[in-house]
């Protein structure tokens, strides 16, 4: 079992790993030496760059614009190590940096390989980093079942996007018309389905963490939970919210699977919402004197019978 550990006793340790390698440690390098896990430092410190921080051992900090020189030999560097392209749990274990940087600079994870390339090709590193950009160049061919950010073009044309119009996610059904595609949506949809999900929305606000709510937890049980809304789960990591402080994750999307805390897809709630709406068995469901709902938890989701009667969704 992990031992537990204060924040002066991981700064001292991460100030230890330092003084051996010479050099402020990588989140790999300080895992291995000090046994101290993922999670516990997010806990404590929200990222590892956060640790660094507070260790001292970090020039930059929030808001310093980090060299596109420097985000190349980091992230090329662990392209060449990992024969690989970095995930977005590769590159926070391995990087001195967060991801924020680089997320600001190319908009998407996935466009991050593309930029570098062309970056060393403006900077004539071709020779250089030969077997990293032979990496790079694979990559679209490689990945599968994704979608690669720059490529030959698809013999089938797509729609011409009009950039003079706003724009909408596919029609789901009343009231929400269309899927959400910002967080500001996925507020509205959690609004509209949280009574279903056992949730009594208390308060909302511009600071983290977004929503705070009454959890129905069994029969005349409620607790106060604290949520955070993000369109896609991941962005979590993105946006460097500390776990401290946060119950769990309201998305639309979500795409982060070793996420530590309760996930609440809000994209799988309404599919089965409108999957029972166009229910065969309606008239069924309505002489039905309960109604199943679902509640969720960190263990994932659980059916339990309500008492109240309803029209089938």
């Amino acid at each position: 079992m992990e031992k537990t550990m204060t924040k002066e006793e991981m700064i001292a340790a991460v100030r230890e790993c330092a003084t051996k390698l010479g050099h402020a440690p990588s989140l790999g390098e300080f895992r291995k030496m000090s046994q101290i896990s993922k999670s516990r430092i997010r806990k404590s410190f929200g990222t590892f760059t956060q640790l660094l921080i507070a260790s001292g051992l970090e020039a930059q900090g929030p808001g310093h614009m980090v060299e596109m020189k420097d985000l190349f030999m980091d992230w090329a560097g662990i392209v060449r190590r990992e024969k690989k392209i970095p995930t977005i749990t590769d590159y926070e274990l391995h990087s001195r940096y967060s991801v924020r940087p680089l997320a600001r600079r190319f908009g998407f994870w996935v466009n991050v390989p593309a930029g570098m390339l062309e970056y060393a090709k403006q900077e004539r590193l071709e020779v250089e980093w030969e077997d990293v950009l032979k990496i790079v160049a694979e990559y679209p061919q490689s990945k599968e079942g994704g979608a690669p950010t720059f490529g030959p073009p698809k013999p089938v044309p797509k729609p011409l996007l009009l950039h003079d119009r706003p724009i909408y996610g596919k029609p789901m059904f009343g009231p929400f018309s269309f899927a959400p595609t910002n967080e500001q949506g996925v507020l509205f949809v959690f609004g509209g389905v949280a009574h279903e999900l056992g949730f009594s929305i208390t308060r909302v606000q511009t600071g983290f963490p977004d929503v705070e709510a009454m959890r129905e937890m069994g029969p005349n049980k409620c607790q106060p939970v604290k949520l955070e809304l993000e369109y896609e789960s991941r962005n979590f990591l993105a946006h460097m919210h500390p776990l401290d402080g946060c119950d769990g994750i309201v998305c639309w999307i979500h795409n982060w699977p070793e996420c530590p805390l309760e996930v609440i897809e809000l994209r799988s709630v309404v599919e089965k919402m409108r999957s029972r709406k166009d229910c065969q068995n309606c008239q069924e469901c309505k002489k039905s004197p309960k109604l199943k709902t679902k509640t969720f938890n960190h263990k994932g989701t659980k059916d339990h019978e309500g008492s109240r009667t309803t029209d089938c969704y």
